[in-house]
């Protein structure tokens, strides 16, 4: 068995640190006490087995919302066996021991509500950043849209163009239809023309033999 003889300073009073070495202790099963000095330090004694009493040396620098330890002094020693638990001390200027209790629930609800507004703005930004992206997405698919639109309306006007030309094609074609047939029309007159000619000459030619 050994006993720690610690004094610790820095903003250690009225903070609720007496109260978080004493859960320490306890959680370790060491014996002993630990008291605020006149002086702002603290002072505690613990005695237990030596790998138990350095855990709770390293433990006993704690920094936090309220709780700011800057030194540790520390000494290892023999143990006395004379502390039956580990208890804090409290002088007839405080309060009592509900004091340092209320410090360190208080303590606790600041970390909490720190802690809340930490994941608060995270996921505001999350969120934030999510709406972002869908606006992103949402904004290039109407883009996309668009395009396609457009090509749709060029497609309609090609195929308006083309509308138009067959028109002109069908109204050339008729037109050509047209010539063609007056052009056959003429010719079967001319050779109407040409036949009925020698059947005249022939008729002619035997009413003079006759006579």
């Amino acid at each position: 068995m050994k006993r720690l003889t610690a004094t610790i300073s820095g903003r250690v009073q009225r903070v609720g640190y007496r109260a978080k070495v004493l859960s320490l202790a306890r959680e370790l099963g060491l014996t002993g006490f630990v008291q605020n000095r006149p002086d702002g330090q603290v002072l505690l004694i613990a005695e237990g087995d030596i790998e138990d009493l350095e855990n709770f040396a390293s433990a006993l620098k704690i920094k936090n919302a309220l709780i700011d330890v800057q030194n540790i002094e520390s000494e290892f020693t023999n143990a006395s066996g004379t502390y039956l638990s580990f208890r804090k001390i409290t002088g007839p200027e405080e309060l009592g021991e509900r004091l340092d209790d209320g410090i360190e629930i208080l303590k606790e609800l600041v970390i909490g509500v720190r802690e809340i507004a930490a994941n608060v703005n995270n996921l505001t930004v999350i969120t934030t950043k999510g709406f972002e992206n869908l606006n992103e997405k949402m904004d290039g698919m109407l883009d996309k849209q668009d395009q396609m639109l457009d090509k749709q309306d060029q497609m309609l006007d090609k195929q308006d163009q083309m509308l138009d030309k067959q028109d002109t094609t069908i109204t050339e074609i008729q037109g050509m239809r047209g010539d063609i047939l007056c052009h056959l029309d003429q010719r079967f007159e001319n050779k109407e023309d040409s036949l009925a000619k020698p059947k005249e000459l022939t008729s002619a030619s035997q009413e003079k033999g006759t006579g």
